[in-house]
């Protein structure tokens, strides 16, 4: 018997590239609102949010415009940008989202271990804490449209992870019992300890390179959840073919 019937995947960082999208979509910011920059320290602070605003948008405090408007501030104000107001922003937005759809590629480890699951038998779809509309759009523009029959995001319950509530109905539309279901994701306490916590087999994978936010050793044996450095590792630690 497999160890699972269905896995659900983050699709930011986990199947597609967003850190890379996100350096160029900042880089494009940056040229126009401070030039001279630094665009990797940009993209470090953009990606942790110490602020914490995209958390509360997915727990359904603050709107999208809301939380991205003040991020986009927090950002001019620590690189010496300029103070966006409403029209400002909607400025810097169409800037910012045209630059960031370029950028949409998927991982190469993503398509292939999803053929991989699909050809052993296993249910695949996704669970984001991103709207819908731009994640499908996403997956299609990454060549993974095709490849996954559920998409839940935060819009469809009006909030998202950690919440269990958006685990369980991803695995109910997936039609896989929670503790058959995998979830595969990039940051250990959302995706993975989340997971975990909602009956789910919960997976971290901790690609190579800069971290969201820091994540000790003490903090990842506490988490207690399997751990993976590549999707390629998945059908192994799943006990797939």
């Amino acid at each position: 018997m497999r160890a699972v019937d269905g896995v659900l995947l983050d699709i930011d960082d986990t199947v597609v590239d967003t850190r890379a999208a996100f350096r160029v979509a900042l880089a494009s910011v940056l040229e126009r609102y401070a030039p001279g920059a630094d665009v990797d320290a940009a993209l470090a602070l953009w990606r942790a949010d110490p602020g914490g605003h995209y958390r509360a948008y997915t727990r359904g405090e603050l709107t999208f415009h809301e939380q991205r408007m003040t991020r986009a501030n927090d950002l001019h104000a620590a690189i010496g940008g300029e103070v966006l107001d409403e029209a400002g922003y909607r400025a810097w937005s169409e800037v910012f989202d045209e630059a960031f759809a370029s950028g949409w590629t998927a991982h190469p480890d993503a398509a292939p271990v999803l053929e991989r699951l699909l050809e052993a038998g296993v249910r695949v779809g996704a669970l984001s804490n991103a709207r819908t509309d731009l994640q499908t759009t996403k997956l299609v523009r990454a060549g993974l449209g095709d490849r996954l029959e559920v998409l839940v995001g935060v819009d469809t319950l009006g909030f998202g992870k950690p919440d269990p509530r958006v685990f369980l109905e991803a695995c109910r539309r997936l039609g896989t019992a929670p503790g058959r279901t995998a979830y595969v994701g990039d940051e250990l306490d959302v995706d993975a300890v989340a997971a975990r916590g909602a009956g789910l087999l919960g997976v971290w994978l901790d690609r190579p390179g800069p971290r969201r936010v820091v994540v000790t050793d003490a903090d990842i044996a506490a988490a207690d959840v399997t751990v993976i450095h590549s999707l390629d590792e998945l059908p192994g630690v799943l006990d797939l073919p």
